[in-house]
């Protein structure tokens, strides 16, 4: 009996020891946006109330709703994000997945969540990083220089068009940049589960924003854990842009963009060959 008690003493004592270890490993990380600082200890209650039941208590993309959500919840464990403002392979920055959570994911499960006070936000980034052991091993990739845009012209759209051929887009886009492509059926994420490539019918908002320059920074920096690559090392700042101008004209949208290729196409349009194999330039 008495060996059974100093069991059970010796027992608890563990619990309590590794109990206090984990809080007070997630009470040490921190997330800082702008004069903002997050406290993991502070956005572990809020992450349980809000977020656990897609992500999971342990941030696994395992929680009980998960099995009805597609595409997937994110796995935390992996500090694989989409959403980076950071070159493709690094750590997103503190302000990367505040904006994340506060934009929200189109197409997805996932809301805005402006409801939840900036503060309420920074203390959940906090204690998202806690998931990963690279929050404390790895720094957050150097954000990219996004350079002025260039002038918008009918030469910047043709341009663009012709890269999204050369550069393959259409094979998972489509030829109308409506996600039926050839390899759209095929494509899967880093944990080999099917995942649709942006249909740029969607609408104004894209998977990671909804300006020119978000635009820009997505094919930049890709959108890792997912088919979808970083092309900082085969377009120049000026094709980018091109390329942002041509995709602009995909979507149903009374943009600068579509206004000029409408009026373009009014009287050009027999010029062009159909994008796709062997297609795609004037």
């Amino acid at each position: 009996m008495r060996s059974h008690t100093r069991w059970m003493a010796v027992a608890s004592g563990w619990s309590v020891a590794l109990f206090a270890a984990g809080a007070t490993a997630a009470g040490a990380q921190e997330a800082h946006i702008g004069k903002l600082t997050g406290h993991a200890a502070v956005g572990r209650p809020l992450y349980t109330r809000y977020c656990a039941g897609c992500h999971g208590d342990d941030g696994d993309a395992l929680g009980e709703n998960a099995q009805w959500i597609d595409p997937k919840p994110r796995d935390f464990t992996l500090a694989v994000f989409k959403c980076r403002s950071t070159p493709t392979g690094t750590l997103p920055t503190d302000e990367d997945l505040f904006n994340a959570m506060t934009r929200g994911f189109v197409t997805t499960n996932m809301p805005q969540w402006l409801p939840l006070t900036h503060q309420n936000r920074a203390d959940l980034v906090a204690y998202i990083k806690t998931f990963s052991s690279k929050w404390k091993t790895l720094k957050p990739g150097t954000p990219i220089a996004i350079p002025a845009e260039s002038r918008l012209t009918i030469e910047s759209i043709l341009r663009g068009r012709g890269l999204y051929q050369k550069m393959e887009c259409w094979k998972c886009h489509g030829p109308a940049g409506h996600a039926d492509g050839p390899s759209a059926a095929t494509l899967t994420d880093n944990k080999d589960l099917p995942i649709r490539p942006y249909d740029f019918a969607t609408g104004s908002r894209f998977m990671c924003g909804e300006t020119n320059r978000d635009l820009y920074r997505i094919f930049m920096t890709g959108l890792d854990g997912t088919p979808m690559p970083s092309f900082a090392d085969n377009l120049q700042p000026a094709e980018a842009w091109d390329l942002v101008h041509f995709l602009r004209t995909m979507q149903p949208l009374k943009t600068p963009e579509v206004a000029l290729w409408k009026a373009w196409l009014a009287s050009h349009a027999g010029e062009l060959k159909p994008i796709g194999p062997g297609g795609g330039a004037q």
